[in-house]
């Protein structure tokens, strides 16, 4: 059996792994990338530690491979949705790739919502005109950086960046092009958002689906790399999307809380959903969809606050923050405004209900509680409109945290089962690659790669403190935005 090599551009981390379809993953490696915040509300990250991130990683996971094994068949790229590489005509980044989380174009955002106003953008592209659009950032770009601008050729999501760095032809990802707002459900590009932000059609290259085969290995990425020359460059997919279907996300109703840098939760439905506070991208197997949230922080708030309180890793803190009643304090996690659900680039993070007595531990344990909340807020959403939720899944980096897990699985009133080993959207583009180049019977087949493991009740002698809670979470995010925004326009 030929092996597959997977790449995913994460928001914390640059994973590689390499995969045997059949017996699952055989090797890996992975580098830390660090969030670039140079201004309120912005969120960046830097394309040279990427491509670095990417030499020294697959080198280190080739490595590992014994002498004589099976061959490398094939690679397959993976990111976060809908970040933003401009390059130029050769495909060399021209600034710092602009995440999905930044909330600069508040401006740009509002006078495109005003200019196609005649549009019903929900129903073409399956999500609203918000702070994850593609169109108000480059607008932004072009008012602001006119030069970068003027250069611009290309402009592409980050693993189709990648692909292209590898040897593949320019092109975009379909899930990447369906949350960008530039193209319809379809694929096709919508018109009316590329005039009124003055985008030329060429500015986005055209759209490929995942599976597809893109172009092979060039000699000069081989190297760098290590990577075979010559071997199918395969469309991998938006990390969300990927994640969700590597831990086993199949059946109408199974439903994935990620916790990575962002928050995502994602549901599997078997026809199109369409809600103006979610997003929707399509699921690798046909007929299939996969509605969902992202929050804009997770992950990196729980980092933001352990270096506040000097303390590298979670770990110090689960057992102190344990020890500390469920709910003592409330926190809105706004530090980079909102994605969905309330889409609000100017939210600001808040902590309420202090007084002298509290401590770091407090602290800690409201953060893990405030994404909760925000978990919660979309699982309502998704009972409200009739999707009946089944299994919950709960993976990435967060997911190490069992009291995380137990607070989650309270607050949300679910078990939350854990994936063992999940290496993320890594494994499913790995996966993407086998499908592409015809060495997996099909999408369906990575369901055995996957391994559970514990499953965490909740705990129900604190959930009726944090039903009540999270009625007050809510509570006080509608009464602080107004606030909120006077502060951000300051």
């Amino acid at each position: 059996m030929s092996l597959f090599v997977g790449i995913d551009l994460g928001s914390s981390e640059t994973k590689i792994v390499v995969l045997d379809p059949a017996d699952g993953v055989v090797a890996g490696a992975g580098r830390p990338v660090s969030l670039l915040s140079p201004l309120p509300g912005w969120a960046e990250a830097d394309t040279a530690r990427w491509r670095a991130n990417v030499r020294d990683g697959v080198r280190e996971a080739l490595s590992q491979l014994s002498p004589g094994g099976p061959a490398i068949a094939g690679v397959a790229c993976s990111g976060m949705v809908p970040a933003v590489v401009c390059c130029d005509a050769d495909m060399r980044p021209l600034r710092p790739a602009i995440l999905q989380n930044d909330a600069r174009a508040v401006t740009e955002i509002g006078e495109l919502r005003q200019a196609l106003s005649g549009v019903d953008l929900l129903q073409v592209t399956g999500s609203a005109l918000s702070q994850q659009s593609v169109a108000p950032t480059l607008l932004w770009l072009a008012r602001h950086e006119p030069d970068v601008w003027q250069a611009t050729r290309h402009v592409v999501g980050s693993y189709d960046w990648l692909s292209a760095s590898l040897g593949a032809v320019p092109h975009v990802e379909h899930n990447w092009a369906v949350e960008s707002g530039l193209f319809q459900l379809s694929g096709e590009r919508l018109r009316p958002m590329f005039r009124a932000a003055g985008l030329a059609d060429d500015i986005v290259p055209d759209v490929r689906k995942p599976g597809a085969v893109v172009g092979e290995v060039s000699a000069e990425a081989a190297a760098d790399t290590g990577l075979p020359p010559g071997i199918p460059i395969v469309v991998g997919g938006a990390d969300h999307v990927l994640s969700a279907y590597g831990a086993g996300l199949s059946r109408p109703g199974d439903w994935l809380v990620k916790l990575g840098s962002a928050g995502d939760i994602l549901v599997v439905t078997p026809d199109v959903f369409i809600d103006e506070r979610l997003y929707l991208d399509a699921h690798p197997v046909a007929g299939s969809w996969l509605p969902n949230g992202c929050m804009a922080t997770s992950g990196s708030l729980v980092r933001w606050m352990l270096r506040l309180i000097g303390v590298e890793e979670p770990s110090a803190m689960d057992g102190e923050a344990a020890e500390r009643t469920p709910a003592a304090l409330l926190c809105l996690p706004y530090f980079l405004g909102e994605k969905s659900p309330l889409h609000d680039p100017e939210l600001r993070g808040a902590f309420l209900g202090l007084h002298l007595g509290h401590d770091r531990a407090d602290l800690y344990r409201s953060v893990l509680e405030a994404i909760g909340y925000g978990f919660r807020h979309h699982a309502d959403i998704f009972a409200e409109r009739g999707v009946s939720l089944g299994q919950a899944r709960v993976t990435n980096g967060g997911s190490r945290s069992e009291l995380w897990r137990q607070i989650l699985a309270t607050i949300l009133g679910t078990p939350l089962t854990s994936v063992v080993g999940h290496p993320g959207a890594a494994l499913g583009a790995a996966f993407a690659a086998a499908v592409g180049t015809g060495q997996a019977p099909g999408w369906s087949a990575v369901e055995h790669l996957v391994t559970y493991g514990d499953v965490i009740e909740p705990q129900a002698k604190d959930q009726e403190r944090y039903n009540q809670a999270y009625r007050l979470y809510r509570e006080a995010a509608t009464s602080l935005a107004p606030l909120s925004r006077q502060l951000a326009r300051r």
